[in-house]
């Protein structure tokens, strides 16, 4: 953050080196102040523009750890953990029972297991949980 700080101050200062070794005074008489207000604007947007996306950059995604510990306390299984990805889809219930091979009210079981020992009423809030536990990703 400070290193930003510091090449935006740098910048400014160069404009005021750069506006000063133009001889202002000289510019001002000869295109008109509109003009030199217009020329400051565009620097000041660019550099704007720069900056935020220098301070907006996502940084890369990095490897996802299972929070094995989590999983455990909680006593969440190695399958209730693949129902859990699925749901994080939006798949209903049928749909992850065709992709996991499981029958729909196994799914159902699943889920309500899941929704009791994650201690949440919904998907949503589960998956929200799950993620914050690093159970998910």
């Amino acid at each position: 953050m400070w290193k930003t700080v510091l090449i935006y101050a740098g910048l400014l200062a160069f404009g005021v080196f750069a506006l000063e070794w133009m001889q202002y005074a000289y510019l001002a008489r000869r295109f008109g102040l509109e003009f030199l207000l217009l020329l400051t604007g565009v620097a000041f947007a660019g550099l704007g523009l720069w900056l935020g996306i220098i301070l907006t950059r996502s940084k890369p995604a990095s490897h996802f750890q299972l929070n094995i510990a989590a999983q455990k306390a909680l006593g969440i299984t190695r399958r209730e953990l693949e129902v859990l990805a699925a749901l994080c889809s939006g798949a209903s219930n049928k749909a992850i029972a065709r992709e996991l091979g499981l029958s729909p009210n196994t799914v159902k079981s699943h889920i309500s297991s899941l929704y009791s020992k994650l201690e949440v009423a919904g998907r949503v809030a589960a998956i929200e949980k799950a993620r914050f536990l690093s159970l998910i990703r």
